[in-house]
Order: C-alpha cells, then structure tokens, then sequence
C-alpha cells in the first residue's frame, strides 16, 4: 500500500472513534481510556493467538513456492475445463501470495494466454483466500468450520467467475483485454532472487541448454548455480541452498503482508474497543423482512465493507472475526472476505492493466459472485447445521500461560528467527547486499 491508502486507513480509524464517541452512553473521557485499552486489548490477543500459525503458514507456503516447480503454468491454462480451473486453483494455493502480487501473475498469466477463468478467476483468488496461511488464521480465530466454508465457497466463487468469463461476457472483450496487457512489458521472474524482471531492459542473463535466464544484478547471476534449475523436490529440501530458498521466498511474503496483516488485528482492535454493542445490534439486530432477504443484504454489505476497508488476504481475518462476534451473519462474513481482491488499489490496477471495460466487468463479476457464494454458503451450512456459536470465535482471550499457544509461539520464534538468519546469510555470500543490488531489493527488507 501506498501513502495515500495510509492517510485514507487513518481516517477511516479516526471516523471510527467519532462514531463511536457520539454513540456511546459513556462519558468522553472514560470512553476513550476504556476504548483504547480494550482496543490494545484485543489486537494483542488476536497477534499471541496467531502468530505461531502466520510463521508456520508462510513457512510452508515459501517451501511449497521454492521447492516446486511452477513452470509452464500459462500452458495448461488456456481453457475452461474443470482440468484448467483445478490447476488454475492448484497454482494459486501453491504460489501463495498478498492481493496485489496476485493480481500482477494472474496479469501474466492471462497476457500469455490463460483463459480469463483459470487466471482471472480460478488462480488469482485461489492465491489469496484458498492458501494455507489465511486457512490457519481462520481456524485459531473464527473456527474450522469457517476454514471449510471459506474452501467450499471458494470453489464455487471460481465456478461462478468462469461461468461469467465463458458464457457472459463476449470474446472480443476478453481479446481486448488481452491486448491491452500485452502493451505493457512482459516481465519474468529471477530465478536467483524471484525478482521481477524486464528481459529488455536487464543487462544480466544466462542461457543453460538453449533456455534463457534473466537476473536482476549481477550478483544474482553469478551466484545462481545452473543445477539449481533442475535439483528435485528431494534435493531442495534436504540441502542448504533449498532452506535458503525457502527462507527467501517466506520472507518475500511477510514482506508484502505484514502491513496488512498488522492492519486487519489493529483494526480488529479499534472496532472492538470503539464501536459499542447497541450500535452493532441496531445494524445487525436480525431479519427486518425473511431470513433470506436478511442475509442477501448483509452480504451485500458485507462486501461493501471489504471492499472500503482497504485491507486484504490475511489481515481480512481479524476483523472478519469482530463483524461475526458482533451479528454479522455467517455467509455475510464470507462475503467480507471473499471481496480482498475489489478493493480501491486493486480496481485502479485492474483499469491499468485491462483498460476501463474489462475492469468494470472484473470488479463487478467478483462483487457479484462473493455476494452470491456467501449467501449459498450460509443456506448450505446452515442447512446442515455446521454455523458455529459465535461464542466460540477468539477475540479477546489474551492467556499468556505455559500452555500449547505459549509453547507453539515460542518454536515459532525460534524459527521465525532461524529462516531470517538463512535468508540474511545467503545474500551475504552472493553479495546481494552490496553496493547496486542493495538497491534492487530495497522492498525486499
């Protein structure tokens, strides 16, 4: 996110502590002590709850992306068969990621020929709310039942987008689009660093038995062993280069997460601390007309407020968790979650890439269908019995004890700590943290 997502992140914290000063029955003063307490409160609980599953999630989500090879995905994209949306959504969940690298490879994906499905729908969400790291925060916060909603609905919300794509929007406009990516430069990934790369602006390649490999500086190039290109699964998890590669690529994604991930339990916070009960019960006190007309417009809603939260992938969780707790129906927080990917930044993105129409058309596509999928989603479960007490969802339940959390939180430090050294040594030896390249990599840390 940029400065200008910050300010408007800001402003939306301070409106709320302005809705809740003119809500409360509370004096002032005690409200802003009793709201900032419960506030930090609740932030600091949802952070000890998690945190030995966030390091544990990108650690194996950095394995799954360092280790295994995602070569010549575009290829076996290119319809809309169940065989093209299944590995669409395969390569999604193994090349997890925050909202916006998502989008900029579905980008990729789709400019090389992908079906509009299988990137755009199938991989794209896939690599934001189906991946391991989102699975295990939804557990610890909203519970398991959450976790399989969240992967059912997720499933028929790719189903629903490729439906559109195929049968609803006309060839020539997906061409379009496609054109107007292909405009822009077509970047490829260092495979030293995971660096994007511009092959016609880059000084830097190597051709290993008639393939070319391009670099960001030349450290990565010289210090990138060919035989790393063909090393099996086996050979990378039991060797120093595939750990760092590991290393590497889980920092990569704390690096574009944090923030957001940050975010999503500090507003967590501030909603629970500022925002007083009667309120939430005035705005989800339950069915006004029928149960069915109820949900449809609190998923309605719920989308809304992903979409103007700003916040996206993980950090969605926390405050996902608050709207539960505090009435908002089981599919509508589906829909809150599902809407990551329709944000501000992300539809200014869509416009650039795809040009006005299209993004018009993808926003609007994914608006509809996290609506639709968290509305079935709640009928479904509902139906079957599997909605979840909202007692049971952990917000503010800060027990810092010699318990399994305490002893979990504590390895996953060690470990947190263990993968930071691998990946700080291992571009020491390449000297990727000297002099030009520092500056390639100056988002990288």
């Amino acid at each position: 996110m940029d400065r200008r997502d910050y300010l408007i992140l800001a402003g939306i914290a301070v409106l709320v502590v302005v809705v809740g000063a003119l809500t409360t029955g509370k004096p002032l003063g005690r409200f802003l002590v009793d709201g900032a307490t419960e506030a930090a409160y609740t932030t600091a609980a949802m952070a000890w709850i998690t945190w030995w599953a966030l390091v544990v999630g990108f650690a194996i989500a950095g394995g799954v992306e360092a280790w295994v090879s995602s070569e010549s995905i575009a290829e076996n994209l290119d319809g809309y068969g169940l065989r093209e949306l299944g590995l669409g959504a395969f390569f999604g969940f193994v090349s997890s990621s925050c909202s916006y690298s998502a989008i900029a490879t579905a980008k990729n994906l789709f400019k090389k020929g992908a079906s509009a499905g299988a990137s755009l729908g199938a991989f794209m969400f896939a690599s934001t709310n189906l991946v391991i790291e989102i699975g295990f925060v939804m557990w610890l916060l909203l519970g398991w039942q959450f976790v399989l909603a969240d992967f059912v609905g997720g499933l028929v919300l790719i189903v629903l987008m490729a439906g559109t794509f195929r049968y609803l929007v006309a060839d020539d406009v997906i061409e379009a689009a496609r054109e107007h990516v292909a405009a822009d430069s077509q970047t490829v990934r260092d495979p030293n660093c995971g660096m994007e790369v511009d092959p016609d602006e880059t000084e830097y390649s190597k051709t290993v038995d008639g393939r070319t490999y391009y670099f960001c500086s030349a450290s990565c190039m010289h210090g990138w062993d060919p035989e790393d290109a063909e090393t099996t699964l086996a050979g990378k998890a039991t060797s120093l280069r595939g750990w760092r590669d590991l290393a590497d690529k889980q920092w990569k994604e704390w690096d574009m997460l944090w923030d957001e991930i940050a975010i999503g339990f500090v507003f967590a916070g501030l909603v629970a601390g500022f925002i007083p009960t009667s309120l939430w019960h005035a705005v989800f006190g339950g069915p006004v007309f029928s149960v069915p007309t109820y949900v449809l417009w609190t998923s309605v809603l719920g989308a809304i407020i992903g979409m103007v939260t700003f916040v996206c992938s993980v950090g969605n969780v926390p405050f996902g968790t608050i709207l539960w707790t505090n009435g908002l129906p089981f599919g509508s927080v589906l829909s809150y979650i599902y809407s990551d990917l329709i944000i501000p930044p992300i539809l200014e993105a869509y416009d650039e890439y795809y040009g006005t129409r299209f993004a018009a058309i993808l926003g609007g596509t994914i608006f509809v269908a996290a609506v639709v999928t968290g509305v079935l989603m709640h009928v479904l479960f509902s139906g079957f019995g599997l909605v979840p007490s909202r007692a049971a969802a952990h917000v503010a339940s800060l027990d810092v004890a010699l318990d399994y959390k305490a002893v979990l939180n504590v390895l996953a430090t060690v470990l947190f700590v263990a993968l930071y050294w691998l990946h700080r040594s291992g571009r020491s030896e390449t000297g990727s943290g000297h002099g030009g390249h520092e500056g390639s990599h100056a988002t990288d840390d």
